[in-house]
């Protein structure tokens, strides 16, 4: 099965998302450090549809800006348009597998696309 993960090192639930894929057998992955190579907006739109969520449900409030530029008030594309922006102001780790896309905050529900 392939996999991707969007990825922060410095985010620990990131790094065991991570350690979870890379334990998992049969598993080839493919690992995207978002903050040195950010999404394009267009994934970022496949990557929210495909897990069912909006782009408010994936804005990362902790460590950011993002509530009190009133972000979580904004509309879908512009929210996005700043996450294309600055990928910091997304919510990690997202995975995509064959069987679907997660945004994987708990680090276990990536187990629902293994």
């Amino acid at each position: 099965m392939k996999a991707t993960i969007w990825h922060n090192p410095a985010c620990g639930t990131s790094r065991k998302t991570l350690a979870a894929l890379q334990e998992t057998p049969g598993v080839e992955l493919s690992v995207v450090e978002y903050l040195k190579t950010p999404y394009a907006a267009d994934k970022l739109r496949q990557l929210f549809e495909a897990a069912g969520i909006g782009a408010r449900d994936a804005l990362r409030l902790r460590g950011t800006d993002a509530a009190e530029r009133g972000m979580t008030e904004w509309a879908e594309d512009a929210i996005i348009a700043a996450m294309a922006a600055n990928p910091a102001y997304v919510e990690r780790p997202f995975v995509e597998t064959d069987k679907g896309v997660r945004l994987c905050r708990p680090m276990e529900t990536v187990q629902d696309i293994l």
